[in-house]
């Protein structure tokens, strides 16, 4: 049975927490097993490797693909590092923090999946939390494995706010909705489609909330990438620039038609609400995808000056002893080709 993956390169992975199988087909007894952790739960965020996957692009490359849910980017990477999973979707800043405390066991980022970090707190639009300084003192939920909490210090450190100022509650995801709703929360620590579209789904309007994302606030680092072992990009790079370019052609397709790719989200998990799913998935390929560079560079790449402020923003911030090059992060050698990864119908 051919299962699905993700992107093409540097796809980070998450724990073994939920595993989701797509089936896409039988895989002729020549198909390499591939597994693909998505770092977190299935929705929108995950269309690129699901529509890849029903529309065969993984099977067109030898791939018989497998795609499971993850529980946040230290998760998928841990999973990856391990040897459970060949690649996963995770944040770029947090690989950097493993790639320099776990040198052995060096990951790769083999494409950018987010140009625009997604990292962001919520909070109600009628709250006194108007500037980055209110979240002083107040409660914030986020599990510990959350991006968005483990990148907290960086938007702290930008924004002159001290790292232990806040009182974070490590609630489930679905929880913390809940508590937020009630009035129980002040704010909550999330990507910013996955949270306001969670929020829209518990019946809370997005006028009703405001959201400060950190690229808004100081952030510079690119967001999720598609993360590979050093070890994998060295033994079989065709494998792995198939799957890039299988996850590539699954999100150039989302770009261009995000309802095709809300079908295939409602396809794994029947349970999602296609026009959630849908509105979320624009959010992902507008708000995270089409940028200047995308548009010029193409879907996956990554400049070297951004990748440079990447490392040297998440060294500075959590004290790491050591550095970085940006040939130590990311490499392109397993992108499409131009032509194949140029955004279609994309919406400015």
């Amino acid at each position: 049975m051919s299962r699905s993956t993700v992107s093409r390169r540097s796809l980070l992975i998450a724990a073994p927490a939920v595993a989701l199988t797509l089936g896409s087909g039988r895989a002729n007894a020549q198909s390499t097993r591939f597994r693909f952790n998505l770092g977190w739960r299935v929705d929108a965020a995950a269309a690129g490797p699901l529509i890849a996957s029903e529309r065969g692009y993984f099977r067109e490359e030898g791939i018989d693909i497998t795609i499971d849910a993850g529980n946040g980017s230290t998760g998928a990477i841990t999973a990856v590092a391990s040897g459970a999973y060949e690649a996963a979707s995770a944040d770029l800043s947090s690989m950097i923090q493993h790639n320099l405390t776990t040198p052995e066991r060096r990951l790769i980022a083999a494409a950018i999946m987010y140009d625009t970090n997604a990292n962001s707190l919520i909070v109600r639009a009628n709250s006194n939390i108007r500037e980055p300084r209110d979240f002083i003192g107040k409660r914030i939920a986020g599990q510990p494995a959350n991006a968005s909490r483990a990148l907290f210090p960086i938007f702290a450190r930008a924004n002159n706010i001290p790292v232990d100022s806040v009182q974070w509650q490590s609630v489930d995801p679905g929880i913390g909705i809940q508590l937020f709703v009630r009035g129980e929360m002040d704010a909550l620590a999330f990507f910013f489609m996955s949270g306001l579209m969670s929020l829209k789904a518990a019946g809370m309007p997005l006028e009703q909330t405001r959201t400060f994302r950190y690229s808004d606030y100081g952030l510079q680092s690119y967001g999720n990438g598609l993360v590979v072992s050093s070890r994998l990009a060295a033994e079989n790079p065709r494998l792995v620039q198939g799957f890039i370019r299988a996850i590539t052609r699954g999100w150039i397709d989302c770009i261009a038609d995000p309802e095709a790719g809300g079908r295939a989200v409602k396809a794994r998990d029947p349970l999602l609400d296609l026009a959630i799913e849908t509105d979320r998935l624009k959010m992902v390929t507008e708000g995270c995808m089409t940028t200047a560079d995308t548009r010029t560079r193409g879907w996956g790449a990554a400049t070297e000056a951004r990748l440079a402020a990447s490392i040297a923003e998440t060294v500075q911030t959590f004290g790491l002893q050591g550095t970085l090059s940006p040939a130590d992060i990311y490499t392109d050698r397993f992108l499409a080709p131009m032509a194949d990864r140029t955004l279609r119908g994309a919406r400015s």
